[in-house]
C-alpha cells in the first residue's frame, strides 16, 4: 500500500514507486530579505523540532531550517548546535511558499 506524504513533510514532492519512494525531490523555497537571523540557543540545541513547534506550531517543519540554510548543516540533528546562526523564514512567508 503506497503512502501519501502530508504537505508539511520534506518528502511531499517525492513520488512513489509502488511501496517505495522514488528519487528524492527536495522541497525548496526562496530566501527573503525579511528572513530572521537567529542564534540557536541552548533550549534548541540538537532539537530543530522544538524550534519549529515554537515558531510554526508544527514540529514536522524541522526540515525548513536545513533547506533555508544548506551550507550550515550536513546532519539535521548533530549540526543544530547552540551558538550557530541561521536564517529563519517568517510564518507567513513559509505558509505561502509551501502552500500550507
Amino acid at each position: 500500500m503506497a503512502v501519501e506524504y502530508l504537505i508539511d513533510s520534506p518528502y511531499s514532492l517525492t513520488s512513489m514507486r509502488g511501496d517505495y519512494l522514488d528519487v528524492y525531490e527536495p522541497r525548496t523555497f526562496p530566501a527573503y530579505a525579511d528572513d530572521v537571523l537567529f542564534t540557536i540557543t541552548q533550549t534548541y540545541h540538537r532539537r530543530p523540532d522544538l524550534l519549529a513547534y515554537d515558531l510554526y506550531k508544527n514540529a514536522n517543519l524541522w526540515w525548513v531550517f536545513m533547506i533555508r540554510n544548506p551550507n550550515e548543516f550536513n546532519d539535521p540533528i548533530w549540526d543544530f548546535k547552540a551558538g550557530k546562526k541561521i536564517f529563519i523564514p517568517k510564518q507567513d512567508t513559509l505558509t505561502s511558499s509551501l502552500g500550507l
